[in-house]
């Protein structure tokens, strides 16, 4: 055989390869050619996939506004929009004698499963609108035009907050606009006062003017005419419960009741509407006023008008209140009060529809009150006692859920994440084990066929309400109609033998009916409901069927007062069968002479058993509203009413939208920052784009210090954000923290980063950041001031993931219970030579004591490099102290980062891996009712009891480091010009070196600004 005809065979092919790669370095291959072109390239690959692409926006105007979009079935609202928001507009210039300097900017949107909206003055005028469908729980929003009444309520607050005398307006020149705060220059704070003074008030003074504007300007509908808010305030009253005063509201007021930051808008304008009863809505519409002559402080302003400290008011307020309810309790009591059982004995806060278990002979619902998390509750009828079945995530205000219950099965259909677009999910009350069925579906008011297993429901999107129905195993819907824009569905039934749908149905007009269809009609596309009741002045809420079917039991204000009502479908007549005091709600019969309510009192729903028997007198209550419409009639010509829908030639479509060429300058002003613990007096510009979707800003200051090289004495910080992306860059960085405390930002040298940080799935959920960055002229390494960088000059990339699955109950300051974990890897390319570290952290809390949890929070870390390399700084972690300034903005509680360590100075441990593991304990938060004044207050104190051990280099004995520590924080949170949360921290700590026995010691006073 000769040599040139020799093939050889493929295994001899292989193990000569490998005899060749056993001479090539492969961990040099790896980490200087392989993960250096990897590293380099992954910027470009991620800008070609969808996830990093922004979001295509359109616009469109009208006089005064720009409407921007970004979903093309939305259009067809924007006429309709534009009509309400000219309507409204030109009726609050004339009222407030306002005159607009710049366009209104709307984003419509579809984010969550309820129409809302939002508004702000700061730093442009703009409005952020939900087109869904209102939620009707208690009467609480009227069944209005959705859009009509959006802005009657959301332009209030544009109006008053952007009003201006001579004085602010040579401000807002001074710095070249309206200046929003900014956490990293904190001066703004002052420089956003004296730009827009208004803004700097309460929550309560802001949702009380809106409200009784809206109220009025519809006509009357609206809480200062509404039953919910008059229940409100006659329980508080009849249980001699307390009333807050302005800083209790607000420091207490909305955190430990029940109805949280709904108690902004009843305690606001239940004094709004005080003050135009006692007083008059003119001076109530001067105090709210910014004029010439007026004060820029809503304090000042109040006395100015009213010749009254506020305090003095709002006392007597409280006084004439308690006199009202008072008088409305004795009409209530001129016949007799329906007698009830309490099922149990403390009040169960928000409660879910409720359903009876006739097997159990128990009650089935969702509950959220404070000092526990939302969940499913089982309650008893013979003894009361609650069993706690399964915790709910995202659970609503009012009605904690949307569910539905298949008797026979003993399983529960219900709604998670009710605050954006809901999920359906299937409960198995027997085992606890719940079962997710449809992500997104955005259906609620649902209702359980026993007949056929089918399940109905009123699924929201697009600002359209569809009637829908799935079927076993229930992982996709069929749509049965879908409603007219403006006309809704909601809290839905099926009779026992399946023939029938009830709900209540809203008209185009915002009348509301109590309807009945025939589901086989519905099922072959046949939409005729049959109207059993209706009223101009009440909605029919929560009305389901009997067992036999015969009756339908719900509530209604009709008298004022939110009594049970029970409808008859043989002899078609409605007929009350209680009188309360306070409210009865969701209905359900548990037996041939019992019905099941729930009653409201201060601390939330109470369930409790009425006699199934008819009555026939029921006491009305007095509406303080109408009060004031009768001295003051002239308030009911306010009334503008919603536009007819289709004059479409006022809108004109621009087309796409642009943020950054609707860049501009924002305000501009001077700063203070620090540079090696010099002052450094700079300027700062700022730049935004409408709606703030793509910003810039520029900040420049320089060192006067002679002993500052002359090459650093200029500092420059640039940042530019678009969507979730920003851009970064900066020489010799100064930073305004650095003026106080141990903890430094500011480098020497330069830098430019591209970073990226989105939720890349809500669900979960899943965050994830990236950033690619490159340095050169360093003096100390970037995130770690006291290590030294060996080479001055590299390139790093990050990327992280976190998730979070914690939950808190009503009252508490910090999450309770549930976990999170987040991992990074990091890569530094130095000098040719790349050294990546990867990292994990696992957090845990359960809670046995009220708003007292236990937190296990565990870490650990590898770095892939030699710790003997001249460059394993680059490489390595390194942990220490608490990490805040005297000043700062980074986080409260940093000691729960696993890059800290209490105790040690920043940095002293170090290593290139690590393990650590911290407990720690949340006493319960001590609460300040009346502490402070209405422009600075303290809110709450918390106290953490921590001890951390940490290990490094676990693998080598020669570099090997052991500490561990024990500490304690104590945290109080203050807040300044009535809403600028604050937080002032003390701390400290004990670390023992656990191989040489050495003891360090740590005491921590912070300010976080802005928290």
């Amino acid at each position: 055989m000769g040599g040139d005809g020799f093939e050889p065979s493929p295994l001899f092919l292989c193990s000569n390869y490998w005899e060749a790669y056993k001479f090539v370095d492969l961990k040099h291959i790896l980490f200087k050619v392989v993960m250096p072109a990897v590293f380099l390239c992954w910027p470009a690959q991620l800008l070609s996939l969808s996830i990093f692409k922004p979001p295509p926006l359109k616009q469109a105007h009208a006089a005064g506004l720009k409407v921007i979009y970004y979903h093309p079935l939305h259009e067809y609202a924007i006429p309709h929009l534009a009509n309400c928001f000219l309507n409204s507009f030109a009726a609050h210039q004339m009222r407030f004698n306002y005159e607009p300097l710049e366009d209104v900017v709307v984003l419509m949107q579809d984010f969550g499963d309820y129409g809302h909206g939002g508004a702000d003055a700061l730093p442009t005028n703009n409005v952020s609108l939900g087109i869904a469908p209102f939620g009707y729980a208690y009467e609480t929003m009227p069944a209005y035009d959705r859009f009509n009444w959006l802005m009657h309520h959301e332009l209030v607050h544009i109006v008053t907050t952007d009003m201006s005398t001579g004085r602010d307006r040579v401000f807002r020149r001074l710095f070249g606009g309206k200046v929003s705060p900014s956490i990293e220059d904190p001066l703004s704070i002052l420089y956003g006062y004296l730009t827009t003074p208004r803004r700097y008030s309460p929550r309560w003074y802001h949702e009380g003017m809106a409200v009784f504007v809206e109220t009025w300007m519809s006509g009357g509908y609206g809480r200062v005419m509404g039953g919910y808010d008059e229940m409100v305030f006659r329980t508080k009253v009849r249980d001699n419960s307390h009333i807050y005063d302005m800083v209790g509201l607000e420091s207490e007021g909305k955190a430990i009741d029940f109805q949280v930051g709904v108690n902004s808008y009843l305690y606001g304008t239940r004094f709004l509407s005080y003050l135009a009863n006692a007083h008059g809505p003119n001076k109530l519409m001067e105090w709210v006023t910014r004029k010439p002559g007026s004060k820029p402080n809503f304090l000042s302003q109040f006395k100015l008008v009213y010749d009254e400290n506020i305090d003095d008011e709002w006392s007597r307020w409280i006084e004439s209140e308690r006199e009202f309810q008072k008088n409305n309790l004795e009409l209530l009591r001129q016949y007799p009060m329906t007698p009830f059982r309490p099922i149990s004995e403390i009040a169960l806060g928000s409660m879910s529809r409720v359903f009876h278990d006739p097997e159990r002979n128990e009650l089935i619902a969702g509950v959220r009150y404070p000092g526990k998390v939302a969940h499913v509750a089982a309650i008893s009828l013979e003894d009361g006692s609650i069993s706690e079945i399964h915790d709910v995530e995202g659970p609503t205000l009012f009605t904690v859920f949307h569910s539905a219950y298949d008797a026979n099965s003993r399983k529960l259909f219900y709604t998670t994440d009710n605050n954006h677009w809901r999920d359906l999910n299937l409960l198995d009350i027997a085992s606890g084990s719940s079962e997710r069925l449809i992500d997104d579906l955005r259906a609620g008011d649902l209702a359980f066929n026993s007949k056929d297993k089918s399940l109905w429901g009123v699924r929201h999107s697009d600002g359209y309400s569809s009637l829908i129905r799935l079927e076993s195993p229930y992982k996709d819907y069929r749509s049965i109609y879908v409603l007219d824009f403006g006309q809704d569905l909601y809290d839905l039934d099926i009779s026992p033998d399946g023939l029938h749908l009830t709900g209540a149905y809203v008209d185009a007009w915002g009348q509301q009916f109590l309807v009945r269809f025939e589901t086989d009609s519905l099922t072959a596309g046949i939409f005729t409901p049959d109207t059993l009741w209706s009223s101009d002045i009440s909605s029919p809420a929560n009305f389901v069927y009997s067992p036999d079917g015969r009756y339908l039991y719900g509530s209604t204000f009709y008298t004022g007062v939110s009594n049970i009502f029970r409808y008859d479908t043989q002899l078609d007549t409605m007929e009350v069968i209680s009188n309360c005091e306070t409210g009865f709600f969701r209905p359900v019969p548990v037996s041939d002479d019992s019905v099941a309510v729930m009653m409201y009192t201060g601390d939330g729903f109470q369930p409790i058993l009425i006699a199934d028997s008819t009555i026939n007198d029921v006491s009305a209550v007095n509406y303080l509203g109408f009060e004031i419409a009768e001295s003051y009639p002239e308030l009911l010509e306010w009334e503008t009413r919603a536009p007819n829908r289709g004059d479409e030639e006022i809108v004109t479509f621009d087309g796409a939208y642009s943020p950054f060429e609707n860049l501009g300058i924002a305000s501009f002003y001077p700063v203070i920052h620090a540079y090696k613990d010099q002052p450094t007096p700079g300027f700062r510009v700022n730049f935004l784009s409408k709606l703030g979707l793509a910003g810039a800003d520029l900040t420049a200051t320089v060192s006067t210090d002679n002993e500052i090289a002359s090459d650093e004495r200029v500092h420059l910080n640039f940042n530019l954000r678009y969507f979730e992306w920003k851009l970064s860059s900066g020489m010799n960085s100064s930073d305004f923290y650095d003026l106080f405390g141990p903890t430094k930002r500011s480098r020497k040298g330069n830098f430019l980063k591209l970073s990226f940080g989105k939720q890349v799935s809500r669900e979960k959920p899943i965050n994830l950041d990236l950033s690619m960055a490159g340095y050169w002229g360093l003096e100390r390494l970037p995130n770690y001031q006291n290590v030294d960088a060996t080479f001055d000059k590299f390139l790093s990339g990050t990327a992280t993931l976190n998730h979070s699955k914690t939950r808190r109950s009503l009252g508490a300051v910090d999450d309770e219970q549930g976990y999170r974990w987040d991992a990074g890897v990091t890569a530094n390319l130095v000098n040719g030579q790349l050294f990546p570290r990867a990292y994990a952290s696992l957090h845990g809390g359960i809670m046995f004591i009220k708003h007292a949890p236990i937190w296990l929070r565990a870490s650990a870390g590898q770095s892939f490099a030699d710790r003997n390399d001249p460059q394993a700084n680059f490489a390595n972690f390194y942990f220490g102290g608490f990490g805040n300034n005297w000043i700062d903005f980074r986080g409260v509680q940093r000691f729960r980062e696993y890059y800290t360590f209490p105790g040690t100075d920043l940095n002293q441990i170090d290593g290139t891996n690590f393990g650590r593991l911290t407990g720690e304990w949340i006493l319960p938060p001590v609460r300040f009712r009346s502490f402070g004044s209405p422009m600075f207050f303290v809110n709450w104190a918390r106290t953490s009891l921590f001890t951390s051990g940490i290990i490094t280099n676990y693998d080598s004995d020669e570099f090997k480091q052991r500490y561990s520590n024990v500490g304690l924080q104590v945290d109080i949170r203050m807040v300044l010009f009535s809403h600028l949360k604050s937080t002032f921290s003390i701390g400290f700590a004990r670390a023992v070196d656990q191989l040489t026995d050495r003891k360090f010691d740590e005491l921590m006073i912070s300010l976080q600004i802005l928290d």
